[in-house]
């Protein structure tokens, strides 16, 4: 009989697990927002894809400028008004 195989153990101890593109999206942004347990990014920096990561950050990105375009718009529209 075989045996299942084994997850191995991060470097931080904790077992590795899938990666996912969503815990990549929520690395990146409490990235942006500048917040983060040291527990919680050592376990992502052992789990995380860097493809994932990469493509994450141009998301948010897209994201944060496509926000800021939409609030300036929005002032603008309304000083012009008033």
């Amino acid at each position: 009989m075989s045996t299942p195989p084994r997850e191995t153990p991060s470097a931080a101890g904790h077992p590795r697990a899938k990666t996912s593109f969503w815990r990549s999206l929520r690395m990146v942004a409490w990235g942006f927002f500048g917040v983060r347990r040291n527990s919680e990014y050592q376990r992502d920096l052992a789990q995380v894809n860097p493809f994932h990561v990469i493509l994450a950050g141009i998301i948010g990105v897209v994201m944060l400028v496509m926000l800021l375009l939409v609030v300036v718009n929005w002032v603008v529209s309304g000083a012009a008004a008033g």
